[in-house]
């Protein structure tokens, strides 16, 4: 091998180690200073514990209420998930079966709808869903506000994907006795299995550590999630850093858990809806 390219080879992967050490630093500090007490980690977060205080896992897991926190994401994560993913691959479906011009603008307008940021909309949302209608401070609001930040990029990935499957197959069905509902759910679903999978993980990556959503719409403390609940190591004045950083990896040891899992199809779903 050319000794340029052995030397672009160890650039690359020098590269490659100081962006993961960037990444995974502030995971490593979190670990370290949920171990410690408070006069510890403001003196020395760097550092090992002096003393493990494995107590702050026990008194997060108290003080936050994990076991019904984690009951209102788990409910308004899975519910959200499953009603973007319904709604979005019939909706990516009929744009691509129907091709009038009509459809094609709602696409459009549904695609560029996703640079719009949601500091942007939060103000006029509180103020028209809550002062005005009243349908704040409840977990069918929120999972609501979640189908419409999550559908456009949902209907973007399933559009692509569902222009390669052939519309032979759609009408062999309907020529057998299927109606569209029945070819929807008999013959296209199935095979959008993969690109639901993904959207289904980077949904779940995003409402779980949601913070800022929930935070406007879940006003009482019964209807708090996870991210929200870690309110409760946080004062005016002082913060009980040991319990909160414990609490932190309580909230996103679900989540890693699921990622983990299930990385592999991130990649591969993403690339089959975007490429096709």
């Amino acid at each position: 091998m050319p000794l340029y390219k052995t030397a672009l080879k160890w650039l690359g992967a020098a590269a490659l180690s100081v962006v993961t050490l960037l990444f995974v630093a502030p995971f490593v500090l979190i670990v370290l200073n949920s171990l410690k007490a408070n006069n510890e980690i403001t003196s020395a977060p760097f550092s090992l514990p002096a003393e493990w205080k494995w107590t702050n896992f026990q008194t997060a897991f108290e003080k936050m209420e994990y076991v019904h926190a984690f009951a209102n994401s788990l409910i308004v994560t899975v519910c959200s998930v499953t009603i973007i993913a319904v709604c979005a691959s019939m909706t990516a479906h009929y744009f691509v079966r129907n091709d009038s011009r009509f459809n094609r603008y709602t696409f459009f307008i549904m695609v560029a709808s996703m640079i719009i940021p949601f500091q942007a909309i939060m103000i006029p949302l509180v103020k028209i869903y809550g002062d005005a209608l009243g349908l704040l401070n409840s977990k069918p609001a929120l999972i609501y506000l979640y189908l419409g930040f999550g559908s456009s990029l949902a209907v973007f990935i399933y559009h692509g994907f569902i222009k390669s499957i052939p519309a032979e197959l759609e009408e062999a069905a309907l020529i057998d006795g299927c109606n569209r509902r029945q070819t929807f759910f008999k013959i296209v679903l199935p095979v959008l299995v993969p690109t639901t999978v993904t959207i289904a993980i980077l949904n779940v990556l995003w409402i779980w550590n949601d913070f800022l959503l929930p935070s406007l719409v879940l006003i009482e403390a019964v209807q708090r999630t996870l991210p929200l609940s870690t309110f409760y190591f946080s004062g005016t004045y002082t913060s009980d850093y040991g319990p909160l950083m414990a609490s932190l990896l309580l909230s996103i040891a679900p989540v890693i858990a699921v990622y983990l899992f299930a990385q592999k199809y991130i990649i591969e779903g993403v690339m089959q809806g975007s490429v096709k």
